[in-house]
């Protein structure tokens, strides 16, 4: 039974080292030190994000029906890809803490017009 290559020590994570390489056929073993493409290092849940945006072509909207998430969701899946595959984001959005804004409401240490905003991520 053939086995996907693992491109993360299940252990602790850390990156895998090939050492040895052979051929089913004429049995020859290659030994040393090999390193694995980009894509062996991604998790499956990533090659399956992958494979779920090559096979709509991009399309966030066809994605989202595919694999029935958000478009934020979307976003996120696909900048950690992007992450995983050595990449700077290219957006680095800052994250809005929705319930420290509305906390901020509630105890009258900001105004209805200001949480709008902050909610909004214009402030």
């Amino acid at each position: 039974m053939r086995r996907e290559v693992l491109g993360k020590c299940p252990v602790c994570g850390e990156e895998l080292e090939v050492t040895r390489l052979s051929c089913r056929n004429c049995y020859t073993n290659i030994e040393g030190s090999f390193s694995l493409c980009k894509f062996c290092k991604l998790s499956n849940e990533q090659k399956n994000f992958l494979e779920a945006f090559i096979r709509n072509r991009g399309n966030i909207k066809e994605i989202e029906k595919d694999l029935g998430i958000s478009y934020p969701t979307v976003r996120n899946k696909l900048e950690d890809v992007i992450e995983a595959l050595g990449y700077k984001p290219r957006y680095n959005e800052p994250k809005v803490d929705k319930k420290e804004i509305l906390k901020r409401l509630d105890e009258g240490e900001i105004s209805s017009e200001e949480a709008i905003k902050l909610l909004k991520g214009e402030e």
